[in-house]
């Protein structure tokens, strides 16, 4: 199947740069799959749609404030990394490169402080004028961490060893900024609009971190509503999918088949599969908030307590398992995610639903508005 079957024209107008005044406030389109008839409704009125002992799963992770800033310690240039996720470096690789056998970098921070009881290896993206090498040292974080080097691989990740004499997640919470994707394009922003940004590309329910990205479909609920959703009888099963930057990489192959897909971490806790499954033996359906939570369930069958890392790519056609209904934000053209829900509701249907978005001015991607299919 050709990739190009899966573009639309979207005007960028359309793309929204800011989220909703209030996050209840967003924009729901309906599209029944078996009739493919759609209703223009807003996210509130998700409650009108699910009845007990219907059970809504929801992706927990957290989004790390992963972009911060710094320079190289030998030249002070500056960079700007984007924190993919915590690794574990290749000790032979970091053997030949570095002086001794735990690769300890030789520079201190500019506090004087040279005792470091934090340390942790991450793989990152580096954007600078000159790349640094490897062995490399980086000051990061206005002077509270620093980083290392440790190994430099492909498609512009590499690895860093990040130094500090307090928990990395505090430094972030002080000095990051939350990794936006690139389609929400912003001058200058100030520091109120960064900490905006931090509650507002976040779920309510956020609670593991470790995501690069948001699992946006989640943005729209407030406690309110899922309290709401609560008192209807519809039960909700928290599970964790750490989303990488690879959610915003396009396809770029012209066969859909020949697109390598990513790796995302995940995990299936007892208490949400008997969830799960305790309310699909009742005749209820499993409500999937996000594509994330969609790659996850899909990964695991049964459901159980698991957990583990998927790479799966689900495009029509496809046999779902575990998924009866999906609440989705509007995804890109060409993209993963657009042809997982093609999966879902075939793609003639998709795109005609997206035509009428467009149409009806729906706001698009992360901060739009969003889809419930059912």
């Amino acid at each position: 199947m050709k990739t190009d079957l899966f573009n639309y024209d979207l005007p960028p107008e359309l793309i929204a740069q800011h989220p909703a005044r209030q996050r209840d406030m967003a924009r729901m389109m309906v599209l029944h799959r078996d009739s493919g008839q759609i209703e223009h409704k807003t996210i509130t009125d998700i409650v009108d749609y699910l009845h007990a002992p219907d059970v809504l799963v929801l992706n927990n992770t957290k989004v790390i404030p992963a972009r911060v800033f710094g320079h190289k310690a030998a030249s002070g240039g500056k960079v700007e990394l984007l924190l993919l996720e915590e690794t574990v470096a290749e000790p032979n690789r970091c053997g030949r490169v570095l002086p001794g056998d735990d690769c300890e970098s030789n520079f201190a921070l500019p506090s004087g402080s040279t005792h470091y009881t934090h340390s942790e290896n991450w793989k990152v993206l580096i954007k600078t004028s000159r790349r640094p090498k490897v062995g490399d040292g980086l000051v990061l974080c206005s002077g509270k961490a620093k980083a290392t080097m440790l190994y430099d691989g492909e498609q512009g990740e590499a690895v860093l060893k990040i130094e500090s004499d307090r928990p990395l997640m505090e430094i972030l919470d002080e000095e990051g900024v939350p990794p936006l994707p690139p389609y929400i394009a912003r001058k200058d922003q100030t520091r109120e609009q960064i900490e905006a940004d931090k509650e507002r590309y976040q779920t309510v329910y956020a609670s593991e971190p470790g995501a690069a990205a948001a699992p946006t479909a989640g943005l729209h609920f407030t406690p309110e509503l899922l309290q709401t959703l609560e008192a209807k009888g519809i039960k909700q099963s928290e599970l964790t999918l750490h989303v990488g930057l690879g959610t915003f990489r396009p396809v770029s192959a012209d066969i859909i088949t020949d697109h390598e897909m990513h790796h995302e971490r995940y995990v299936v806790s007892e208490h949400a599969a008997q969830t799960i499954n305790t309310a699909k033996e009742a005749g209820g359906r499993v409500i999937a908030v996000g594509s994330t939570s969609v790659r996850t369930l899909e990964s695991i069958s049964p459901i159980r307590a698991t957990g583990g890392s998927t790479n799966i790519f689900i495009y029509p056609p496809y046999d779902f398992k575990n998924v009866d209904a999906i609440l989705t934000n509007f995804h890109l053209p060409k993209s993963t995610l657009l042809m997982m829900m093609s999966a879902f509701a075939t793609r003639e249907k998709m795109l005609r639903a997206y035509e009428v978005a467009v149409q009806e001015k729906y706001r698009f991607f992360s901060y739009g508005d969003c889809m419930f299919i059912l």
